[in-house]
């Protein structure tokens, strides 16, 4: 990492200079955008408040008025959640990743949640929200939040944990030394080490929750159909129409709202998380952006950072004493029997809920629905495995060159993010005409849209372990002329594999969860529908059958958390053990 461990004095000097030689034209240019986004927002977040009758007056429409009106309603909606996500996934990866006994659960639940589709959690979640805001389109707000949430939130997570936990041993002693306290280590080494990782997905987080938009606005549980004002409404209702129109301009704004935030927001995070990579020879190539450069030639900026330092200062809270610190000497074999006791009570909880889920389920479904569940889970098995062998073989490559190639990554990262973004619902009219037009299969050919969504965490984790390649080791490659195969085998693939690892097992839940919309597809009155488990969950869904939900969404918890702890997590311990660069 460039910036050394001590923290520095406070010096003043720095920021003077920086007010002295700033431009008063980019102080104009920060506040207006600073008073047009947090006037879209507000007005925005006020909309989210309306009363519940509102969205029944005042039904949505086609017209291509309330387009603009719709999109910032659906990307303010994403923003809060990946806002979420990102304070989740810090406090939740820390402790998997901190706490063997926090690790035995967090593990597991992350693997079973990722596995739960967004509609097992709409067909739950809806009732609960609504109540917690009687009368109000908040609730209904909630539960298209937490929709959105619960499809961007696991690949951060996971992300996190895998920085984490490799961390260079060397940087750990070097904390040591300097008598870092875990706060510290957390905000000056940890948080840093996984920054360049999480922003990219972040990014792939936004994309996510473009391609369940549709899921997440359009509510429909058995008779109960609720839609949001949005982007993901109006494609519902134009694909209901058969308007492809009201889809191109839907795709049309999209594409807009997605250039917009990436040139407001990611690209600038892009540009200033590239200084938290891991390398000791100052990379030749660096991610560039207009705003950013526009926040560091401001007066404001460096004033706002003054006053802040200064407060921090004036209230002394450097000189406080610091707080003794309690250690609790305890012999190996206590240690042991209190591990040996969480593990009871964890394995206690669990199958007390399962016993409790077993029985809702049995109340009217039998051994034969278990067998056929499992049966349909096997055949959506066998599509993840081979969509993920074949996105892994086309984007690692991909992914490697991009990143390594911060100009071509510049241009290319709002391209990848509308790709990743788009909706698969877009391509249901062609996929249900060609298939009973031609009377093709529907089991191979819908399949494609189970990974159009999902290839893509592939696709941006590769990018970011080849972007955090150390300059000095990319140089030192270059030096002993190591090129070709050798390159792939002793460079490339051992970097990028631990931020693979964390694509290809969020891709593969993704794809699983994808499956509810791939598998299950409509274009006006026709209807297509794939063998397999999320054709299941959705007709299931659809008819409002709850029992059948759970079991759906139980049987894909199963596959999901069994590949996971036979194929992944084997590979993320290989990875921490044999590729951690130290």
């Amino acid at each position: 990492m460039r910036s050394s461990f001590p923290a520095p004095a406070f010096s003043p000097v720095k920021y003077k200079a920086q007010v002295s030689n700033g431009s008063w034209w980019a102080d104009v240019v920060l506040l207006g955008l600073v008073v047009l986004v947090g006037g879209l927002v507000f007005h925005g977040l006020d909309q989210m408040n309306q009363p519940l009758g509102v969205l029944d007056s005042s039904p949505l429409s086609l017209d291509l008025i309330h387009l603009p009106e719709y999109t910032l309603r659906t990307t303010l909606r994403m923003f809060i959640a990946l806002f979420a996500s990102f304070v989740f996934s810090l406090v939740v990866a820390t402790l998997a990743a901190k706490s063997r006994k926090a690790a035995v659960v967090i593990l597991p639940a992350l693997d079973i949640l990722q596995s739960v589709p967004v509609l097992g959690f709409l067909t739950f979640t809806v009732v609960f929200f609504m109540g917690l805001f009687p009368g109000k389109e908040t609730g209904v707000e909630c539960a298209a939040i937490f929709a959105i949430f619960t499809s961007q939130v696991w690949n951060m997570t996971f992300s996190v944990y895998q920085s984490l936990k490799t961390v260079p041993h060397d940087l750990y002693d070097v904390s040591r030394q300097f008598g870092f306290s875990p706060w510290q280590r957390f905000v000056r080494l940890e948080l840093p080490f996984a920054t360049p990782g999480l922003v990219w997905n972040m990014m792939m987080s936004m994309s996510g929750g473009w391609f369940f938009v549709v899921a997440s606005e359009a509510i429909t549980v058995g008779n109960t159909t609720v839609s949001l004002p949005g982007i993901g409404s109006w494609l519902a209702l134009a694909i209901e129409q058969k308007n492809i129109a009201a889809i191109a301009w839907a795709v049309l704004a999209m594409a807009v709202a997605i250039k917009l935030y990436d040139l407001l927001f990611f690209r600038p995070i892009v540009a200033w998380a590239d200084k938290f990579r891991f390398e000791q020879t100052a990379a030749q190539k660096r991610p560039r952006s207009r705003i950013h450069d526009l926040l560091r030639s401001t007066r404001l900026v460096p004033l706002v950072l003054l006053a802040s330092r200064e407060i921090k200062f004036s209230l002394r809270l450097d000189k406080l004493p610091a707080l003794p610190r309690i250690r609790f000497e305890t012999s190996a074999r206590f240690n042991r029997a209190i591990d040996r006791a969480w593990l009871a009570l964890v394995a206690v909880a669990c199958t007390a809920g399962i016993l409790q889920l077993a029985q809702f389920i049995g109340t009217t479904l039998g051994l034969g629905d278990v067998v056929d569940a499992f049966g349909l889970g096997l055949a959506t098995m066998l599509r993840v495995a081979v969509l993920i062998v074949l996105a892994s073989l086309v984007w690692v490559p991909v992914g490697v060159w991009i990143g390594l190639n911060p100009r071509w990554a510049e241009r290319l990262q709002p391209i990848a993010q509308w790709l990743a973004a788009f909706p698969a619902n877009v391509l249901f009219p062609f996929a249900v005409v060609a298939i009973v037009a031609l009377k093709l299969n529907p089991d191979i050919w819908l399949s494609p849209l189970m990974i159009l969504g999902t290839q893509w965490y592939i696709l941006f984790n590769v990018i970011a372990g080849a972007s955090a390649l150390p300059t000095d080791l990319r140089e030192a490659a270059r030096s002993f002329h190591v090129r070709g195969w050798q390159w792939w085998r002793q460079v490339a693939l051992p970097g990028v594999f631990p931020y693979y690892v964390t694509g290809a097992l969020t891709a593969a839940g993704g794809s699983w969860n994808a499956s509810i919309v791939a598998e299950a597809v409509s274009w006006g009155d026709q209807h297509v529908y794939a063998s397999g488990l999320g054709a299941y969950i959705a007709q299931a869904t659809a008819a409002g059958d709850l029992r059948r939900v759970a079991l759906g969404v139980l049987v894909m918890s199963i596959f999901v958390v069994g590949f996971n702890r036979l194929l992944w997590r084997p590979l993320y311990g290989f990875a921490e053990r044999r590729l951690r660069i130290d």
